[in-house]
């Protein structure tokens, strides 16, 4: 921008807390961006409008709001470069803001996507993603292109096709097609990392918890003192079933059903371990949330929900012995890693993306101590099992990708 006049404007496109929060905080942090005039588009429709014609050099906007500047803000669309910070956030070819930033796409002289989960549900996300940095010219213009050119129907219905398995070789040419263009950097490479201890603290249900957990399992209905639980389909049964294993589930009518303290009580002997040191708790439901905030207000720990700015920062000056942290709000971008070194998952959840964004919360440049735990509290015998088991088999495919174009800056 000021030494070679390549780009003039730049747009900066993030998560919401990241556009609001991390930017600007990054971008005070360092004195080589101190020359950079910054204005945050965030807020209600005429906040944003006001900071998108401000006098500035980079712009800052939540990635929600793509479609609103595009297509209904009239605000001309004339910067010349553009940063997307979570370009897996654009995995969906169908999805708004994929279409909103494509109509604009051809004005756009430079850009960069950010991502450390490029395909967290296998290579089929990386068309679109790379369609917004080159315009199809790698992967092609054309999902089925795509599909034709490096897949095959794996799981069908007659015509339907519900998944897609990669040809013979598919992969090592889709890394070759990008590798161009695409650079892989792992903190661990190059910068002086703490070391990532991964474990799990398994509970066993009882007997008649098992029973009532088999009984859904095979039936997809159960009937409770609270009234009937039933799942419509198999994604659904999965959700009953992960409800089960962390301890509720919502009943047809919406009430919360009981079924078991297993993973309380255990969350509560690893609070306990801890000794007073601060513990950051993924949750998944809003039922665990409940149960979490019941059981700790009865220890009177002292506790909070990180998901405003205040609370970011209460929680890296230690000011509560648990943070609480749901991985759809709070995955992407925070720096958390002054609070703690200790990741406990209450309930984990399937996306490989908001898993691996959680834990690098705590897992990044900047964290003080020399370990980074995360602990996983699994009921034994139900789907906890089978989600570890495809969190683990989803990253393989991950990192093949990362390590097929990874950086050799050491040359």
């Amino acid at each position: 921008m000021y030494e070679r006049f390549e780009v003039s404007r730049v747009l900066i496109i993030a998560p919401l807390r990241v556009a609001k929060n991390t930017w600007p905080a990054e971008i005070e942090k360092w004195d080589e961006l101190s020359g950079f005039r910054f204005s945050v588009a965030v807020g209600t429709a005429a906040e944003r409008e006001k900071a998108l014609k401000a006098d500035a050099d980079i712009y800052i906007i939540n990635r929600e709001n793509m479609t609103w500047l595009v297509e209904t803000s009239g605000i001309p669309f004339d910067w010349d470069m553009v940063v997307i910070d979570e370009l897996s956030s654009f995995k969906s070819w169908q999805s708004k803001r994929f279409k909103s930033l494509m109509k604009v796409r051809p004005k756009v002289k430079r850009i960069v996507g950010l991502t450390g989960t490029p395909s967290s549900n296998g290579l089929m996300d990386l068309f679109a993603e790379y369609k917004v940095l080159d315009m199809g010219k790698r992967l092609g213009r054309f999902i089925g292109q795509y599909r034709q050119s490096y897949f095959r129907p794996d799981r069908m219905n007659g015509p339907v096709v519900y998944s897609y398995k990669l040809l013979p070789g598919a992969d090592r040419e889709i890394y070759e097609k990008v590798s161009d263009i695409t650079i892989s950097m792992r903190s661990a490479d190059y910068l002086k990392m703490p070391e990532l201890i991964s474990t799990e603290y398994p509970v066993y249900l009882s007997d008649a918890e098992r029973k009532a957990y088999d009984e859904m399992k095979e039936n997809l209905i159960i009937s409770k003192p609270d009234g009937e639980i039933t799942a419509a389909n198999a994604a659904a049964l999965s959700g009953k079933l992960s409800q089960m294993a962390n301890g509720a589930v919502y009943a047809d009518d919406g009430k919360v059903t009981h079924i078991h303290d297993r993973k309380l009580d255990a969350l509560e002997d690893i609070i306990e371990a801890a000794n007073g040191k601060p513990l950051l708790v993924a949750y998944w439901y809003k039922h665990d949330l409940e149960r979490i905030t019941r059981r700790l207000d009865a220890l009177k720990i002292e506790y909070a929900r990180i998901s405003s700015p205040g609370s970011i920062e209460m929680w890296n000056r230690g000011e509560f012995a648990v943070g609480l942290i749901h991985p759809a709000s709070a995955g992407h971008g925070l720096n958390l890693q002054s609070g703690g070194n200790t990741l406990v998952w209450y309930g984990i959840t399937w996306s490989l993306e908001l898993y691996q964004q959680t834990v690098g919360r705590l897992y990044r440049q900047g964290q003080k101590s020399g370990t980074v735990i995360i602990q996983h509290i699994t009921a034994k015998g139900t789907i906890d099992d089978k989600i570890m088991k495809a969190l683990a088999d989803k990253d393989f495919t991950q990192e093949a990708l990362i390590d097929a174009v990874k950086a050799n800056l050491k040359k």
